[in-house]
């Protein structure tokens, strides 16, 4: 078994799975990787790509990948400034491991909302 166990708050960031996995298995994160799959995109287009997450959040999540490695911010010091957001190599390993569980999610979907129809009818 891997080493997951942790005895106090300090202890939380040595261990490698809670360090590396936490930022990136939110959902959140997990849609903002998704979104930039096909190439770099500004801040907007994220936004609205998503749709239901705030400017707040969408800021600290790409803040948060960004200092992980898992994104790249570019600055276009035009007028206006343009800023954009890629994929470095590292999140483009995340997205080709996040893909497959996303298809299986958007198969799974009906099973899912069958299931969870039948549990809340016990």
């Amino acid at each position: 078994m891997l080493q997951i166990t942790v005895t106090t708050d300090a202890e939380t960031g040595l261990c490698p799975v809670r360090s590396v996995l936490t930022p990136v298995l939110g959902k959140w994160s997990t849609l903002v990787l998704l979104a930039l799959e096909d190439g770099p995109q500004r801040f907007s287009w994220i936004k609205r790509t998503i749709g239901d997450v705030t400017s707040r959040v969408l800021t600290e999540k790409l803040r948060t990948l960004e200092r992980d490695g898992h994104l790249a911010r570019h600055v276009d010091a035009g007028s206006p400034v343009k800023v954009s957001y890629e994929l470095t190599s590292s999140g483009r390993a995340l997205v080709a491991l996040y893909r497959p569980l996303a298809i299986w999610a958007e198969e799974s979907f009906e099973a899912v909302k069958r299931a969870r129809v039948k549990y809340d009818a016990r």
